[in-house]
């Protein structure tokens, strides 16, 4: 197991800049969907679990 580098900037209401070692993306939420501009979506089902759907890594 690795270290790994993660940073969230509130840029809006429902808008954040993420940062990490592999670059910068930009997400946006509507309900309890996230939709990440790498193309990742995440569904919150219940507080602390969610469902991740799109292209891994």
């Amino acid at each position: 197991m690795g270290f790994v580098f993660r940073k969230r900037i509130k840029a809006g209401k429902n808008t954040a800049v993420n940062l990490s070692k592999s670059g910068a993306s930009v997400s946006e939420r509507v309900g309890p969907v996230t939709i990440s501009s790498r193309g990742r979506v995440t569904i919150r089902i219940l507080p602390g679990l969610s469902f991740r759907l799109g292209r891994r890594r």
